[in-house]
């Protein structure tokens, strides 16, 4: 009965994890891309939408990022909702497209972006400790209920920790392998 319990956590740590991957896909490492962009919330239309939703987004280099909104009349709350974003990126109007150049990362910067990683993965870490938590009182229920024997609840709580383990190593792994491309050498 406690592998059902189990079970049913294991989406909610896969999510965690994607949810993970998809905010460092947003960190630059050196090159731009439009996942640095695209969730920007944008004041238009009445209501903040994503920029992915209002503008095309593209990097014709390595180093910039076009954004041509299929609405010209919106240039300037793309320009205004880009320079509020944390992410410190000046954007460039220039006819009826925004340019953003990236500027290469210093080394202070650097050490930012590894702190926020580290930020990150700790509150996916924290996440999956909640799903544990959860899952280790169904169990512990399970027993004082009389559904199963005191040694099915220790085995349980025993498998539990593997898993939540497994799942701590993957957002390790993540996150060191960002880390090595934020910190070459």
């Amino acid at each position: 009965m406690y592998k059902e319990i189990i079970n049913k956590i294991k989406p909610d740590l896969d999510r965690a994890l994607e949810y993970f991957k998809g905010e460092l896909s947003k960190i630059r490492v050196g090159r731009a891309t439009p996942a640095m962009v695209e969730d920007i919330e944008i004041n238009c239309y009445g209501q903040l939408m994503p920029l992915k939703q209002i503008a095309n987004i593209s990097t014709p280099q390595a180093q910039s990022i076009i954004i041509q909104p299929w609405d010209k009349h919106i240039l300037e709350n793309i320009e205004k909702g880009i320079s509020t974003s944390s992410l410190g990126l000046t954007p460039i109007v220039d006819g009826e497209v925004i340019r953003i150049n990236i500027p290469p990362l210093s080394e202070e910067r650097r050490r930012e972006l590894v702190k926020n990683i580290n930020d990150k993965a700790e509150e996916t870490r924290i996440s999956i400790r909640h799903k544990r938590e959860e899952a280790w009182k169904e169990i512990q229920e399970l027993e004082k209920n009389g559904d199963i024997r005191e040694d099915d609840k220790f085995r349980g709580k025993d498998e539990l920790q593997k898993i939540i383990d497994e799942y701590n190593e993957k957002v390790d792994e993540i996150k060191n392998k960002k880390e090595r491309e934020i910190l070459p050498g």
